[in-house]
């Protein structure tokens, strides 16, 4: 009875044999059939068309300047001493565009440091005019003790206001426009209703510029 079931087995066997041998054949030929299809299809031109442009962006520069130190161009650096209640101090400088660009705005503020009852009393303390004209102002009288007159039109920009101040607007300047120099003066003026307690005081005011950008468009 054992003698049969070996000879099943080994027919099994031959035939397992037999169907593996035609599958490793056929893995063969497909495996060789796809290496084929890939070569041939590395043979294959193809067509191609390339074009470019290139373009250069540069960004605007907005600067205003002061005019340099000296007679009439800038004079904010002059100190003033001994002032007493009814004083008037005045200074010119020259405000200029000099980035290339147009403004959208100009505006003024001014700071105290250190600070004092001058500037911090915004009544009894020190008051400011911002004057321009049409030409350089004509400068008289001796240092400190400057005055100045207009040889052309006088147009006030700032009215009388405390002398500290934020942001202050300094509509109608020709500095908006690109080039175009202001040539402007400052007047402080110590109340004469100004009492004691403005004796002895110190303040140093520092006067600040600010341009801006025309509003953002295409270009």
């Amino acid at each position: 009875m054992e003698a049969p079931r070996v000879i099943v087995e080994r027919r099994r066997t031959g035939r397992t044999r037999r169907l593996f041998r035609s599958h490793k054949l056929l893995w063969t030929l497909v495996v060789l059939g796809v290496a084929a299809a890939a070569a041939g299809m590395g043979t294959y031109a193809t067509f191609t068309s390339t074009t470019s442009a290139s373009g250069s962006v540069t960004s605007a520069s907005v600067t205003i300047a002061l005019g340099a130190t000296g007679a009439s161009t800038n004079r904010l650096t002059v100190n003033a001493t001994g002032v007493v209640a009814g004083d008037t101090i005045q200074r010119s400088f020259d405000l200029a565009n000099t980035g290339g660009n147009d403004l959208a705005a100009i505006a003024m503020t001014t700071t105290a440091s250190p600070t004092s009852v001058l500037d911090s009393d915004a009544v009894a303390g020190l008051q400011m005019v911002i004057d321009k004209c049409s030409v350089p102002w004509t400068e008289a009288g001796t240092s400190p003790a400057f005055t100045y007159t207009c040889g052309g039109t006088s147009t006030t920009i700032i009215a009388s206001r405390a002398v500290v101040g934020s942001s202050l607007a300094m509509p109608g300047l020709a500095a908006l426009t690109n080039t175009a120099t202001d040539h402007l003066r400052l007047t402080l003026t110590l109340p004469s209703t100004s009492g004691n307690t403005f004796q002895g005081m110190t303040s140093t005011i520092t006067y600040s510029f600010t341009g801006t950008q025309l509003p953002a468009g295409n270009r």
